[in-house]
């Protein structure tokens, strides 16, 4: 069985890059002045983002291998396993690194919206890809926490570094709003494929046996991670994924409830409801009346 290393501290991980530990809890390298990464799976307990600026071999996440292309950035999350190709061996080559111990965060306005950052469980497939510009952003930001680590921890430091990691995330979150524009020609057709996914599913007897279909559900059939797909989809319709299926079904359960030979109870199973009532409510709440007084009303 393939051994996976758990990492567990920012000195931990910069042991093992050859850098010296600057604060306990965050750490900025210079990947052109770090040893290499080792070929191994690692569980990252931190978060983790990697700026790559030379092609420079494969990374495996979950089942999926991705080359990294030059300006590219990459996230992950505390829990997160990914592994390192044989063939990476310049995979330090050039770039930065940010990791920071979830702990970090504890106290400041960033620890209530972390998770706001859907990107640090997107698939490293669905890397952020950065124009010239970006990058020189990007960098600016790396450098400005290395600043703040290179001088004495005081009592400044924690809310300077935790603004300047908010501030470099906010930059990211703009960035991944570019590319979901400018790089269209990858996502197109993702919401009308979504849109058949959901018409085939309720055509067929799924919904009794399977329930209602769920986002995650949708996104593993697509071949997308369920952040990314549920941002996209965000993005390309306004509305989230989960509310897009129920707008789904209350436009499948109108046509239905017109036919009489089948009770509300029936067809709220048929839709892979569990419970009717759900049914009834999500129909109100859509529809502003419940699915009975619907039906007598037309």
């Amino acid at each position: 069985m393939k051994t996976i290393l758990k990492l567990e501290s920012v000195a931990q991980y910069n042991a093992m890059r050859g850098v010296e530990t600057l604060h306990p809890l965050v750490t900025v390298i210079d990947l052109s002045k770090a040893q290499a990464m080792p070929a191994q799976a690692i569980n990252f307990g931190l978060y983790a983002i990697y700026l790559k600026e030379l092609n420079c071999g494969e990374l495996k996440y979950g089942r999926k291998t991705y080359d990294y292309q030059e300006g590219t950035l990459v996230f992950t999350g505390p829990g997160q396993v990914i592994e390192v190709q044989n063939n990476a061996t310049n995979f330090a080559a050039k770039g930065w690194a940010l990791l920071f111990h979830p702990d970090l965060l504890i106290g400041t306005p960033l620890a209530k919206h972390i998770r706001d950052y859907s990107f640090f469980s997107y698939d490293v497939n669905e890397a952020l890809h950065l124009s010239e510009r970006e990058r020189q952003i990007v960098v600016d930001c790396f450098k400005k926490i290395e600043y703040e680590l290179e001088r004495s921890i005081d009592k400044h430091s924690k809310t300077l570094i935790a603004s300047n990691i908010e501030l470099f995330l906010n930059y990211c979150t703009r960035f991944y709003d570019r590319q979901f524009i400018t790089r269209d020609t990858e996502h197109k057709g993702l919401v009308e494929r979504f849109e058949h996914l959901l018409h085939d599913y309720f055509a067929s007897s799924k919904p009794l046996t399977e329930g209602l279909p769920t986002v995650k559900s949708c996104a593993i059939e697509l071949g997308v991670s369920p952040n990314y797909f549920g941002d996209l989809i965000k993005k390309e319709t306004g509305q989230s994924a989960q509310d897009y299926i129920h707008s789904k079904v209350i436009e499948i359960a109108k046509d239905r409830v017109f036919d009489t030979d089948q009770s509300i109870s029936q067809i709220a199973y048929g839709l892979g409801f569990k419970y009717p009532q759900h049914f009834t409510r999500l129909f109100k709440q859509k529809v502003g009346t419940a699915p009975n007084d619907y039906r007598n009303l037309n």
